[in-house]
């Protein structure tokens, strides 16, 4: 029946091609995309028909499309907080973060326009190999935190971290590292309410907080307890308190029980429990578990993976929990009083099914939040709104008699309130009377709106991701770019290029005020990149793992949104055709234009002898062996390339993949053969560049 409706249009720029999956708060498209002059139409509701003029699709190709239920439309309240956050999520820009492109409202249709990420989603990644080993788990972990730290920052919470809204930029391998998408953002900020207090509960039993089970409310405490969660699972293969029972107990879990131990070092279970601490306030934030979890990657990068780990028999009741299942309606159980508490009859721990004590009893026939079919499934459902009783004031109030008034309201104050309403009412007919009545309003003159655009490119080879935000001033007559510059697993610097062609046609290159960072024209004579318009950029020094924003401020004049989309596009698009072309020698901004490296080894060498390794940069037109990017064992300063993509030697590393022919350094920089060997390989890892290999060479006797 679904697919029936491919080729129907979505909006002005966009048509159903195929359903990609359904969720509890609608159905997943794939649409193509097509760039097209767009027109809307004001249904007198404030509504707009097709796609927003303002937010025309960036590029051509094909996104995905989450077309939300029917009946959302017909919520006056939704459709207006749909509107309100669509320059908020528009916004929400992040390596780690499936970009927004669009938001549509038309018809009984609303449609939020993402990204297409093509590589799986994290469930299918479990699914296809069971638990992951530790430094693959917390690395993919880390960079989820990134995109909640990023929106977090930006007031936005997601309500609905898990595996199925994490996709892979990529198909999965081990080691791969910068591919994490974490998608849905928009659910959160349009279906639930912006101060995050609801009547209803939106999330998946398995990954709630126990504050959204307990209080109804989460913020950003509860996105980084929903990873802690999926860390679990990673690690184990389950969820910590998945088992038998509904999914209501499952849920309950979250509020009175604690995560069966992990057979982990003792360092990982910690940050583990820390993450999935009952108290919000006592969880770090989402920038500070990414650190974390970094850490612990590299602490345990030779930790296997857990076999899969099956449920307990029981749960351990946490000590004195101290909240209640929010929905239950005013009975036997009071606010303070958990049901299923400490009256529990014995074997019942995390079970409120099984309670048994009669105040347990009474409290859990109290009718509960629905929490849906399945545990992993994301659920969006009703509950009871608990009425407070009516304060003993507020009683005597209301059976007071007729004649009642407050004891500050006495007769003079009265005849002065009343003598104070004739005179303003005098004042307001002595204006009507007096100020003319045929002389035309005064037109403010208009100038165009202002205007915001966003673009983001695909992170390269060395780690390097790249997002754009303009937003144009009319009044001022200039446009502001904000370059945010991402690094993944290796320290970044530059020089960077950037182009920033004429906003018109047939204007030469605009001067460019820059922040952040000395900007001076490229030089072609210099870097052999031929390019109009292109900036060098040096003093950029992107950490390992984390961002750096550079400000471009230029002269220009756009018509509308559309026009300044179209102009940041093209300035994206000069940038990634100049850094990649084929034809340009040399090592000139090498974190834009380094496409992998190649360990050179001799094809022979002797035993007890150091063996001579050579890093070799591969660009777009090929490998480079005359300019190498380091040489081991080494002479001097490593080369400005090196520091530029690894930052330096701490960057490189070599590793024995001879069975222990090879031996190793204590720094990973100087490789020894040691006994003879018909065939062996070295590894190696350079900065973003890892699971490296050589070419196979032989270890012989001097003889």
């Amino acid at each position: 029946m679904a697919q029936s409706r491919s080729g129907e249009a979505l909006g002005a720029s966009y048509r159903l091609i195929e359903l990609i999956g359904t969720g509890a708060v609608g159905e997943v498209w794939r649409v193509s995309v097509a760039r097209a002059e767009v027109t809307h139409d004001d249904g007198g509701d404030g509504a707009v028909d097709g796609s927003p003029a303002d937010a025309a699709p960036a590029d051509s190709g094909e996104a995905a499309a989450k077309l939300l239920k029917p009946e959302h439309a017909d919520d006056a309240g939704l459709v207006e907080r749909f509107v309100r956050e669509r320059s908020v999520l528009l916004s929400l820009r992040h390596p780690s973060i499936v970009r927004v492109r669009d938001l549509v409202v038309e018809g009984d249709r609303l449609a939020i326009v993402m990204d297409l990420v093509p590589g799986g989603s994290v469930r299918d990644l479990l699914a296809a190999t069971g638990p992951l080993p530790a430094r693959d788990a917390l690395t993919l972990v880390a960079e989820v935190f990134d995109a909640l730290a990023a929106a977090h920052a930006r007031q936005v919470t997601h309500r609905d971290v898990k595996p199925d809204n994490v996709l892979l930029s990529e198909p999965w391998r081990p080691g791969l590292t910068g591919a994490v998408r974490v998608s849905d953002f928009g659910i959160a900020s349009v279906v639930d309410e912006k101060l995050r207090q609801t009547t209803g509960l939106l999330g998946t039993p398995q990954y709630m907080s126990p504050e959204l089970i307990s209080q109804g409310r989460s913020g950003g405490p509860g996105d980084v307890y929903a990873t802690g969660v999926m860390l679990y699972e990673l690690l184990s293969g389950r969820t910590p308190f998945a088992g038998p029972g509904t999914d209501f107990t499952v849920a309950y879990r979250h509020v009175t029980s604690t995560p069966p131990p992990l057979d982990v070092p003792a360092d990982l279970w910690a940050a583990l429990e820390s993450v999935l601490s009952k108290d919000p306030a006592a969880r770090p934030s989402a920038a500070d578990a990414a650190s974390s979890m970094r850490r612990l990657a590299a602490a345990h990068a030779e930790l296997p993976a857990l076999a899969p780990v099956v449920a307990p028999e029981g749960f351990d009741d946490v000590e004195r929990p101290a909240t209640i299942v929010r929905g239950a309606a005013a009975g036997s159980a009071s606010p303070d009083t958990i049901p299923g508490g400490a009256s529990r009859s014995p074997g019942a721990a995390g079970d409120p099914d099984a309670a048994g004590s009669d105040g347990a009893a009474a409290a859990l026939a109290e009718p509960r939040p629905d929490l849906g079919t399945g545990g992993s499934a994301t659920i969006v459902r009703p509950m009871p709104r608990r009425v407070a009783p009516p304060t003993r004031a507020a009683a005597a109030a209301e059976t007071a008699t007729p004649g009642w008034r407050p004891v500050w309201l006495t007769n003079k104050v009265a005849a002065f309130a009343a003598l104070g309403v004739v005179l303003i009412a005098a004042l307001v007919i002595g204006l009507v009377v007096l100020l003319p009545g045929d002389s035309p309003a005064e037109e403010t003159p208009t100038s165009p709106d202002a205007a915001t655009a966003s673009q983001r490119d695909t992170a390269l080879p060395t780690g390097l991701s790249i997002v754009r935000d303009a937003s144009y001033d009319p009044d001022a007559g200039t446009v502001s770019v904000t370059i945010a510059y991402a690094a993944q697993s290796a320290p970044l610097t530059g020089p960077l290029l950037e182009v920033l062609p004429a906003p018109a046609d047939g204007d030469g290159c605009p001067p460019v005020t820059w922040t952040g960072a000395t900007g001076t024209r490229n030089q072609p004579s210099v870097t052999g990149v031929t390019v109009d318009c292109g900036w060098a950029l040096t003093g950029v020094d992107v950490p390992a793992g984390g961002q750096v924003e550079v400000e471009a401020t230029l002269p220009a004049e756009f018509t509308d949104a559309t026009a300044l989309d179209a102009w940041l596009d093209a300035a994206a698009a000069a940038t990634t055709e100049a850094t990649g072309d084929e034809t340009v020698t040399g090592s000139a901004y090498p974190a834009q234009r380094l496409l992998g490296v190649r360990v050179v080894t001799p094809s022979r060498t002797v035993s007890q002898t150091p063996l001579t390794v050579t890093l070799v940069p591969v660009w777009a037109g090929g490998p480079d062996e005359l300019n190498p990017l380091y040489s081991s064992p080494s002479t001097g300063s490593p080369s400005q390339m090196l520091v530029d993509v690894a930052g330096g030697e701490e960057g490189v590393r070599f590793a024995d993949g001879c069975g222990g022919a090879l031996a190793v350094s204590s720094d990973g920089l100087v490789v020894t053969a040691l006994s003879i060997a018909p065939a062996c390989v070295l590894r190696a890892t350079v900065g973003n560049f890892t699971n490296l290999e050589s070419s196979p060479f032989s270890i012989t006797t001097r003889d």
